[in-house]
């Protein structure tokens, strides 16, 4: 499949792109509900059939665009081997950038690497350091699977979809909806600002609590975030 923005698009890509925005853009038949109903129901079956691991699982987010001669790459990249060196499964989105590092430093140190990829107009591919991997439609499904069976999440630099996905884990262990797994920031000076705004307007204002800042750990190195991910 081409890298190509400008290239022609697979038709099936195409279609799952157009289904999703139909069924994300108001009122239908119910009909139409159905049909996308039932097709969130059979991907949400293949992707629990997908995975089944013996050993625990730590979830990665970051983001896809840094390259292998980064800073944030090469962190990871040793993140994923002391993961793995430790008896972690390591997961990720899948996708390059941080994901990719992750998975490839758990391949590295002969761990098991996992990885959950979106389809995107732009043609996310797999990364090349994937033992098993799902391909999957809709990014709610995705989360749901990044979630489920981890024991422990590290938040690396990225993006809208690295905070949506942070975000949402911190959402659910706050509203008891997941047992109160670690979930560990890494990149230093990256979350500072976020961290500041958590503090000094947030909770001034109200909108979190003193307690609330306990479910997000800092990490300066990955044997830190291993001892975070063990003492909890």
């Amino acid at each position: 499949m081409s890298t190509d923005p400008g290239a022609p698009r697979n038709k099936l890509l195409d279609q799952v792109e157009g289904a999703e925005k139909a069924f994300l853009e108001g009122r239908r038949n119910r009909a139409a509900d159905l049909e996308s109903t039932v097709r969130i129901f059979l991907e949400f079956l293949r992707a629990f059939e997908s995975f089944e691991f013996e050993a625990p699982v730590v979830t990665v987010f970051g983001s896809a665009r840094f390259p292998e001669d980064h800073p944030h790459y090469r962190l990871a990249r040793e993140l994923g081997g002391a993961l793995a060196r430790a008896g972690f499964v390591v997961m990720t989105g899948g996708g390059p950038g941080i994901m990719e590092a992750a998975n490839r430093g758990a391949r590295e140190a002969g761990g098991l690497s996992v990885g959950c990829n979106i389809r995107l107009p732009r043609e996310q591919k797999p990364n090349p350091y994937l033992d098993r991997f799902i391909e999957l439609e809709h990014f709610f499904v995705r989360k749901v699977m990044l979630v489920k069976h981890s024991c422990a999440f590290i938040v690396m630099p990225g993006g809208f979809g690295t905070l949506d996905e942070a975000f949402e884990v911190i959402t659910l262990v706050q509203t008891g909806k997941l047992e109160r797994f670690p979930v560990i920031s890494m990149g230093g000076q990256f979350w500072a600002d976020l961290r500041a705004f958590a503090v000094n307007t947030m909770f001034r204002e109200g909108t979190i609590s003193a307690s609330d800042a306990d479910f997000i750990h800092d990490a300066a190195t990955p044997e830190d975030a291993i001892r975070i991910i063990r003492a909890r």
